[in-house]
């Protein structure tokens, strides 16, 4: 029997992994993932052999044993593992600036969800927030600005993207501002940020449509559209509405990918009726998609959450695995996909990871 996620307040990303491993002591849920043939360990081809020179690093959010999460930078291969924040509050959804020179991630206090920002070997660790609940920050190419969302307590409860705005703020002067002012536009919630390579756009989650969808706009909001269009509105046996959260830009600014599928608020542990069954199901309907930044050439890239890219272009997704006992991050190759191993075996809570530039 596979041991449960231990979840984090208010984290939508790491609770749904979560949730999805509480629920491989039900016997289907665990049986619909490993029978899922795109997310097999296959074997890498030589030029995608994990052991060959030139390895690329990540900085990766987890906790060992049952201890809080922390960042870690790592090799791609597992190997050359290090710890870079402290150990006494959760740090997690790292990003790591394009210049390489810092990192911003979210750490969770008795103040909040607070942004910190460091370097790529856990010095200068300072707050860029004091208070409330940010998360998910993303740079500018600049290297110098950030953008991010905040929450409004408690009407966020159970999904912070319910009441969420996207802010910017200047690293240097600690300068911030909210991104989107126009009225008609913050009348909705918006989420989930992540810019450009070129800097010139924003993929963003919002409610404006109704369900929650990835929409694309310059940084300030205008020329705001939906870039990803959906079989349908409803999932046709549960009657819940398809939501679309986490988008994520390839380097070369072509696509997005981003999760898509009905949200966990509708399982039991939110709702505080117990129907296992409909909590299997909603679980299969997890996925990761990709599109082009253009709104065409949509696919399903597989099961799982928290797409990324590589710096050389391939997908990322990541999933509960009751062989590992914990979190797998598989990655997308040119010829099939292959484990990424940069969360140990049996590790039971992940706070998302980001590529060195």
């Amino acid at each position: 029997m596979m041991k449960r996620f231990r979840l984090s307040f208010c984290l939508q990303l790491v609770l749904k992994i979560g949730v999805l491993c509480s629920l491989f002591n039900i016997d289907a849920v665990g049986q619909e993932v490993v029978s899922d043939q795109s997310a097999a360990v296959g074997t890498p081809s030589d030029s995608e052999t994990l052991g060959a020179p030139q390895l690329r690093e990540v900085i990766v959010s987890y906790a060992e044993r049952n201890s809080k999460l922390q960042l870690f930078r790592v090799n791609e291969n597992g190997s050359s593992r290090r710890r870079i924040t402290e150990g006494k509050h959760d740090c997690m959804m790292p990003a790591w600036s394009p210049n390489g020179k810092q990192v911003v991630y979210v750490r969770q206090s008795m103040e909040g969800l607070n942004l910190w920002l460091c370097d790529p070997e856990g010095r200068k660790h300072k707050p860029l927030t004091q208070s409330g609940l940010n998360r998910v920050p993303s740079w500018l190419p600049d290297s110098k600005h950030v953008v991010w969302m905040v929450s409004t307590p408690g009407k966020g409860a159970q999904d912070p993207a319910a009441d969420s705005q996207l802010y910017i703020m200047n690293t240097q002067t600690m300068e911030s501002r909210r991104l989107f002012s126009d009225p008609q536009q913050i009348k909705f919630s918006n989420a989930m940020p992540v810019v450009s390579p070129r800097g010139n756009k924003i993929a963003f989650v919002s409610n404006r449509s109704g369900n929650f969808r990835v929409w694309l706009s310059k940084l300030d909001g205008s020329d705001a559209k939906m870039i990803s269009p959906v079989q349908t509105e409803t999932h046709e046996i549960l009657n819940l509405p398809i939501e679309q959260k986490v988008p994520s830009w390839s380097p070369d600014g072509k696509w997005i990918a981003h999760w898509e599928g009905v949200e966990m608020i509708h399982m039991s542990r939110f709702t505080g009726k117990r129907n296992p069954r409909r909590d299997q199901l909603i679980a299969t309907t997890f996925h990761v998609w990709v599109v082009g930044s253009d709104g065409t050439g949509k696919r399903k890239a597989g099961r799982g959450d928290d797409p990324n890219w590589s710096p050389d272009g391939f997908v990322t997704r990541s999933f509960p695995d009751p062989k590992k006992g914990g979190a797998n991050v598989m990655i997308e190759g040119k010829n099939a996909w292959r484990e990424l191993p940069i969360v140990p075996v049996g590790t039971t809570r992940y706070g998302r990871f980001a590529w060195k530039p």
